[in-house]
């Protein structure tokens, strides 16, 4: 019986050192009697779409992110719409979609999963002409994010410093958006429209979200007395926001936000991007992508 080819794109610098991961690391622990490996390397930001897009037009049966949430949208972006799945080794920061969808976060473990996955078609949503899989939004986390971008460590600590250090010195704003047409007005600390039910880390910012329903999950935080931001945080990792009284739920297929007055920042699956004098348009692209995960 014919292998099937499969790609692994790996990102040699996702993550920290001891969870990076090397074609060693996947061939010890890959079922070689069924897969036919080949191994892309990439180089600056941006590289892993092309690699996959390169892939694709090789003619691989299953393509591979090793990587974090950033090589993970890039390689998703160019499988969309496509009929070759999507596989995760996970090595980020964050690791948003992989912790949805159950993968396992240790590489050899992850490697063993796909050894005998199977595919589950899910959901993912258009910013523009972004792509994005777990969430995107405006506000706090967006702010969060492209700080985050300007640093060199990384990790969950590398977070924490900068929330602490910019929440205390962020203004709420106030924004103007429509859900399938029917128009809001909200001062939020933060509002993110997600796919997936978490940012990653396991911060569950969407408890209630399910990535196959066709649905966005429309979460707004709205302004808190600030001694309470240990509370919000403490929902947010137990998944119990939408327990709070500073939460509101909507539900969607479109979103869109008026053109804003100065620059907002806006982020898509941890990304930022800085959109000025152009309205924001969120759509969501119904069971569009395809995902090797864990056999239950």
């Amino acid at each position: 019986m014919a292998k099937e080819q499969i790609a692994f794109i790996i990102n040699p610098h996702a993550g920290r050192k001891k969870r990076r991961i090397s074609a060693e690391t996947i061939l010890k622990h890959l079922d070689q009697s069924r897969f036919s490996p080949q191994f892309y390397f990439t180089e600056y930001r941006g590289h892993a779409k092309v690699l996959a897009q390169q892939a694709v037009n090789e003619k691989s049966h299953f393509v591979v992110a090793a990587g974090g949430d950033g090589t993970v949208n890039e390689i998703a972006s160019a499988l969309a719409s496509s009929d070759i799945p999507l596989g995760i080794i996970p090595s980020g920061s964050g690791n948003g979609l992989a912790r949805h969808m159950g993968i396992p976060l240790t590489p050899a473990k992850a490697i063993h999963a796909l050894n005998e996955a199977r595919i589950e078609r899910i959901d993912a949503g258009r910013i523009n002409d972004t792509w994005f899989f777990c969430t995107c939004g405006v506000g706090f986390d967006a702010k969060i994010g492209f700080k985050f971008s300007k640093i060199n460590k990384r990790g969950f600590l590398g977070y924490l410093k900068i929330i602490i250090r910019e929440y205390h010195k962020y203004n709420i704003k106030k924004y103007r958006f429509s859900v399938d047409g029917e128009k809001f007005r909200r001062k939020a600390f933060l509002i993110t429209i997600a796919n997936a039910s978490q940012y990653g880390n396991n911060a569950f910012i969407a408890p209630r979200a399910q990535i196959n329903d066709g649905l966005f999950d429309i979460c707004i935080v709205k302004p808190f007395p600030r001694w309470k931001v240990f509370f919000i945080a403490f929902h947010l990792m137990k998944g119990s926001i939408d327990h709070s009284e500073y939460y509101e739920y909507l539900r969607g297929r479109s979103v869109r936000f008026k053109k804003p007055r100065k620059k907002y920042i806006i982020h898509y699956d941890g990304e930022p991007i800085k959109i000025k004098k152009e309205k924001i348009k969120i759509e969501l692209a119904p069971l569009s992508l395809q995902v090797l995960v864990p056999v239950r």
